[in-house]
């Protein structure tokens, strides 16, 4: 959908197309943070507050700039990050975000096909738990959130190519600890 008319409207302070803007970003604003900090109360209130923040200042965004989604996505990673250091929360708890009703869907048909998914989606996720939280920040924008590397250096404060060498780290990292088959079915699975 092209939004650019109704942030225009809502930018002049048309409350109906602000509130467009709130339903049809805060799914997707959710699970973003829900992937960053794995705790569905802290992630309502991040997305809350990115989400109003975000209205509040509308004014602020700039089309040329970025696209509307990067800088939300923007905003709900610093709200994130500010969450994250202020309780201390430890790595990102990806296996419990996943197993809270966001699990990656499941295309496969028949109960064995079944069975490996989950097998695969386990040891994904263990593995995803042992990334330092900027790797696993990575990983989840690109193969979550279906951000591009432009949008992921600007949504974690780094250059394109910063943004690129930490993914690929990531990847590194998972294919030594998994082996290419698993790293393969996170790439063509999770950005369905």
């Amino acid at each position: 959908m092209d939004y650019v008319p109704v942030i225009r409207r809502a930018q002049e302070g048309d409350d109906r197309a602000a509130r467009q803007l709130f339903d049809d970003f805060q799914l997707r604003t959710y699970r973003l943070a829900l992937g960053l900090l794995g705790d569905t109360a802290d992630a309502e209130e991040v997305a809350q507050d990115a989400l109003t923040y975000a209205l509040l200042n509308i004014h602020r965004y700039n089309p040329e700039l970025s696209s509307f989604s990067t800088w939300l996505h923007t905003i709900t990673v610093s709200r994130a990050r500010d969450k994250r250091r202020r309780k201390i929360l430890p790595s990102i708890p990806l296996a419990q975000w996943l197993g809270l009703g966001n699990q990656i869907r499941d295309h496969a048909p028949g109960p064995e096909a079944h069975y490996m998914h989950r097998e695969m989606e386990s040891r994904l996720l263990l593995a995803l738990n042992q990334l330092s939280p900027k790797l696993r920040e990575a990983v989840v924008l690109r193969f979550y959130a279906d951000c591009t590397y432009k949008e992921m250096g600007e949504i974690m404060g780094c250059s394109l190519n910063t943004a690129r060498s930490r993914l690929r780290l990531a990847i590194e990292k998972l294919r030594a600890n998994l082996g290419d088959e698993t790293v393969r079915w996170l790439v063509t699975e999770t950005i369905r």
